[in-house]
């Protein structure tokens, strides 16, 4: 295992076992949560998570691929 692989589980498990206050939301999205319920607003902040990680992770495809063709050509 290399060591970006092992960068990446650290990474992931600290994401992980982050504690729920660290997924806020907006105010607007946490006003129109608290009115759904319980189940719902779940839902809806999974939805969110959702919709920020999407760029992340583009990003991150990107600049593995744009990192391993400049590692290739050295």
């Amino acid at each position: 295992m290399g060591r970006g692989s092992l960068i990446l589980i650290a990474l992931l498990l600290l994401f992980f076992m982050a504690p729920a206050d660290l997924l806020a939301q907006c105010s607007i999205c946490t006003k129109t949560a608290a009115q759904l319920g319980e189940k719902p607003a779940k839902a809806l902040n999974t939805g969110i998570i959702y919709l920020g990680l999407t760029p992340f992770m583009i990003m991150g495809y990107i600049g593995y691929r744009w990192w391993k063709n400049n590692k290739i050509e050295e």
